[in-house]
Parts: structure tokens; C-alpha cells; sequence
């Protein structure tokens, strides 16, 4: 290094930082032993933020602007430096650039297909991709929770992350959400600023904004997506009979056009295809008729069922017992006559002599007092 070499990187007069690339975050101005002249011009430019780092610590933060290095506009250097009023000496500290523009077209996608329920397909797979948008809304807190020391810091050392954040908090979103599968489609700006407001906030814990998130796909699995071309095709037939009828008549038209269509097997063909489509149409109709009987056909009767008594014993209602128990428990003295009893249909507890008449004619009445 010459003597003009030296002497440039120990005097620094201006500080600057112009930015040819797309996806830098944060870039540190290189400067020999980081010794800056006391005065010298500092020029942050929109969509910049300088901050300065003084033995590790963050020190002041400079906006959009022209500034000359001095104790009026570097309060917090001023207080760590203890620098008086007739301070001009060069002195040293680190300054990080930091772009508060929208980093745009960043990538995010499902790495497996999501499982959620649908009201229409019952359970369903779900793919989705797409791209976002993030600036950083607060230098401090994405220097000392993400940047560190990195001189220069790019979008992929934290693209992964972020993707990953969002991929965890989408999948939670969309199990939740009721809209369905089908209807996706046609709601995905609509789906994408409610997702972008639902993550949003995990994203200040780094000290960026989530300023856009995009949905461009949200896919079925492919044996799903070929069952629901076949139910489409099968739903733009229409009416299977006029179906069937309308490709009787169109191989009519082909053969009659065909120099060779009058030949017999032609003709076989054509008489085979209106038949098979005539029984076809006929199978429907008896099938039809044949579910419209079934669905008519009352239901048999339900069995009886036996009725079930609830008993008043020591103060507490005890059940339900069937009458072959209720007997058993005449018999055994443990319901007497002016035990309560109660079943389903009865307006109130009554005695059980009066329900269970029959089965106490045998059962002598209690003895009367001596």
C-alpha cells in the first residue's frame, strides 16, 4: 500500500453507499481501521438508513440526508466518546448502511401438501406457492436479531427462514379457514391480504415488515384434479339420453359422407351404437323408477320397547329398572307400597302400590304397630 494509500483510508472524508445490486440488506462501509475524520460528509440516500456501531454498541441512526460528522448531529457518539466541544480528531467506529426499500419476488411454497377439511370433498391435499414482499422497518432490532457482524448481508441468508415462517403460519390459516376448495381460486388476492395481515406481526420479531404476500397457486393432487375433470365432462353431457342420441346422429352424418359408409359393417356399427344407447337410456329410466319405489316404501314399524321405572330409595332416585327387576325388588322388601316410583309418561312420583298393583296382592301389608 503507497503513502497516498494509507493516508486516504486513515482520513476518510466522505461516507457513502450506492447500491448496484437487488437483494442487499445491509452493507458495512469498509474503511482502513475504521478511523473516520471528525467533520467528514456523511450522505445517506432515500431508502438508506446509516447506523453507527461504536465498540460493538449502536450508537446513533442517521435518516435520509447530508451530514458533517460533528458533536451536534452524533449525540450518542458524543456521550460514548466523551467528547467535548473542541473534539476534531479522527476517531473510529463501524457504519452499517441499511435498505429500508421492498425487497419484491421472493419465494415461498409448501414443501409437502398441506391435509385440511373441505365442505364439499370432505379431506383434501393442498399445495400452494407464491412470492412476498418485506422492507425493514427497524434497523436496531434486525441488526442485533439477524445481521450480527455481516459485513454484507443479502435476502438469501434469510429468505429461508422467512419462507419457513410462513409456510408454518399458512398451513395453520388455511386448516382454519372454511372457504372451499373450489372457491379458492377466485378469492386468492382476497385470501392473500388476509394471510399477509394474519403473519404480518411475527415478522417485527426480526424488525421487518411483511408489506405483500402473493398466492399464484393453490393445487389439488393429481388423482384428485382427474376426478374432477371427469365429473366436469361428465356434467357438460347434459341429459345422457339427447347424449347419446346426438352421437347416434353424427355417426349417421360421418358414414353418409364417408364414400365407403353404405357397407354393411358400417351400418352393424351404427345399429349397434343406437341400441346400446337406447338401453342404456332404458336402464337409467328403471333404475330411476325402481329408487323412486324404494324411496316410497314406508319404513316397518319400531319394536316395542320396555318400559323403564325409576325408584326413590333412601332419599335418591335410582334406575331405571325393567319390571322383572322392579318385581324382584318387591319380593325382596326393597320397594315397599309407599315407595315413590317414577317412569317416562307419568305426570309425577307415585306409590308403588298404585303403579305395581298386581305384584303386591301377594305380599302381605306391613304389621301394625304393637
Amino acid at each position: 500500500m503507497g503513502l497516498f494509500d494509507w493516508v486516504g483510508g486513515q482520513f476518510i472524508d466522505v461516507i457513502e453507499w450506492t447500491d448496484d445490486s437487488n437483494d442487499t440488506m445491509v452493507y458495512r462501509f469498509e474503511r482502513h481501521g475504521n478511523e473516520i475524520k471528525y467533520g467528514a460528509k456523511l450522505t445517506v440516500r432515500e431508502s438508506q438508513i446509516a447506523v453507527f456501531v461504536n465498540e460493538g454498541v449502536i450508537a446513533d441512526i442517521m435518516m435520509p440526508g447530508i451530514y458533517e460528522l460533528e458533536t451536534q448531529n452524533m449525540p450518542i457518539m458524543t456521550s460514548l466518546k466523551h467528547w467535548d466541544h473542541g473534539f476534531s480528531s479522527p476517531f473510529k467506529a463501524e457504519v452499517y448502511f441499511i435498505s429500508t426499500k421492498r425487497f419484491t419476488n421472493l419465494k415461498w411454497g409448501t414443501k409437502n401438501p398441506i391435509m385440511v377439511r373441505d365442505p364439499e370433498f370432505a379431506m383434501v391435499r393442498l399445495r400452494a406457492f407464491g412470492t412476498y414482499e418485506i422492507r425493514i422497518n427497524n434497523a436496531e432490532t434486525f441488526l442485533k436479531e439477524i445481521v450480527g457482524t455481516d459485513g454484507h448481508f443479502t435476502t438469501d441468508e434469510v429468505e429461508s427462514q422467512l419462507t419457513n415462517l410462513i409456510l408454518s403460519k399458512f398451513a395453520t390459516i388455511l386448516g382454519k379457514d372454511s372457504t372451499p376448495v373450489l372457491d379458492l381460486a377466485g378469492n386468492y388476492e382476497i385470501f392473500g391480504s388476509f394471510i399477509t395481515e394474519k403473519i404480518s406481526p411475527f415478522f417485527k420479531e426480526y424488525g421487518l415488515e411483511l408489506t405483500k404476500m402473493l398466492i399464484e397457486n393453490i393445487s389439488l393432487p393429481p388423482e384428485v384434479e382427474k376426478a374432477l375433470d371427469t365429473r366436469s365432462s361428465r356434467a357438460i353431457t347434459g341429459n345422457l339420453d339427447d347424449h347419446l342420441k346426438y352421437q347416434s346422429a353424427e355417426a349417421l352424418k360421418s358414414s353418409s359422407e364417408n364414400s365407403n359408409g353404405g357397407n354393411m359393417a358400417d351400418m352393424m356399427g351404427l345399429g349397434v351404437a343406437m341400441a346400446m344407447g337406447q338401453n342404456m337410456s332404458n336402464s337409467m329410466n328403471n333404475n330411476n323408477n325402481q329408487n323412486n319405489q324404494q324411496n316410497n316404501t314406508p319404513p316397518p314399524p319400531l319394536p316395542n320397547q320396555e318400559k323403564k321405572y325409576f325408584v326413590a330409595i333412601n332419599g335418591a332416585s335410582q334406575g331405571a329398572f325393567s319390571l322383572n327387576e322392579i318385581n324382584s325388588k318387591i319380593a325382596s322388601s326393597q320397594i315397599q307400597r309407599d315407595t315413590l316410583v317414577w317412569a317416562e309418561g307419568m305426570d309425577g312420583w307415585s306409590k308403588a302400590e298404585s303403579v305395581f298393583t298386581s305384584s303386591f296382592g301377594s305380599t302381605p301389608p306391613p304389621l301394625p304397630p304393637q
